[in-house]
């Protein structure tokens, strides 16, 4: 698949990880939706990224919502090939906090989000993208979800996160096999500690004492290298049902 070609929509594109993918979408000739509910944010990054790009406000965690806003992204930009899922909440809490146990409903809110959205975009971009022209290999779409380290290493106070990123690893296989008759392709990146807003309210020696954790480089991911990958993702039609874990080489601690 040819990024400069691309018709992407891109969950969480206002901030972060998926500002950036809208971002290397763009410079590299292709056109992007960015959905969010970060409404001023992302009506300023689809003015910075010019008449390739749009922004549509959306909740992932409401299925009407997400169905319209890539139905209509897909009409305008003429098609969807690639679906970026990065919209995510990373809220703690411990199962037996100082105020009692975890609520429910805030467990509940954390897999909406993280799981539900991921969910929500995919079903939707499967639908339109097994209508899409195949490409000379075979290929319709790329879907791309965001997992995370905490998948595999969940730490204390990460108990709704972790599921729900553990979740998203588990979708990716069962969807790129139902999905390979259609040549469309599934595939899920697990981020280590990247320089995102979730970590931005932090004193900067905190980021860099959280950098310094990382074998190689020692330092916060940067947006731009999530990027990368997921452009490589894109491009190569052999990476399918798989996540790639992008952290260099970190294992987390218990806290």
């Amino acid at each position: 698949m040819d990024l400069s070609k691309a018709r992407a929509v891109v969950t969480g594109g206002a901030s972060g990880l998926g500002r950036a993918v809208a971002a290397r979408v763009v410079t590299s000739g292709g056109r992007v939706a960015l959905l969010d509910l970060q409404q001023e944010a992302g009506e300023a990054a689809a003015r910075e990224f010019g008449t390739a790009a749009s922004f549509v406000r959306c909740d992932v965690a409401d299925p009407a919502a997400v169905e319209s806003a890539v139905r209509s992204a897909a009409e305008a930009m003429g098609g969807l090939t690639l679906a970026v899922a990065c919209a995510g909440v990373a809220t703690p809490g411990k199962l037996l906090g100082r105020d009692g146990p975890l609520s429910a409903a805030a467990f509940q809110r954390v897999l909406g989000i993280n799981l539900g959205g991921t969910f929500n975009l995919a079903r939707v971009a499967a639908d339109l993208m097994q209508h899409n022209a195949p490409e000379p290999g075979g290929e319709r779409g790329v879907i791309v979800q965001t997992a995370s380290v905490a998948a595999y290493e969940g730490q204390v106070g990460q108990v709704a996160y972790a599921a729900s990123k553990a979740a998203v690893v588990g979708m990716v296989l069962p969807m790129a096999r139902e999905l390979a008759r259609f040549g469309i392709r599934v595939m899920a990146v697990a981020p280590g500690i990247f320089a995102t807003p979730m970590l931005a309210g932090l004193p900067q020696e905190a980021q860099e004492s959280l950098g310094t954790q990382v074998p190689f480089p020692p330092r916060l991911g940067r947006p731009e290298e999530f990027a990368d990958l997921v452009a490589a993702i894109y491009g190569n039609a052999m990476l399918n049902g798989e996540t790639i874990r992008l952290d260099g080489a970190i294992r987390m601690q218990p806290k």
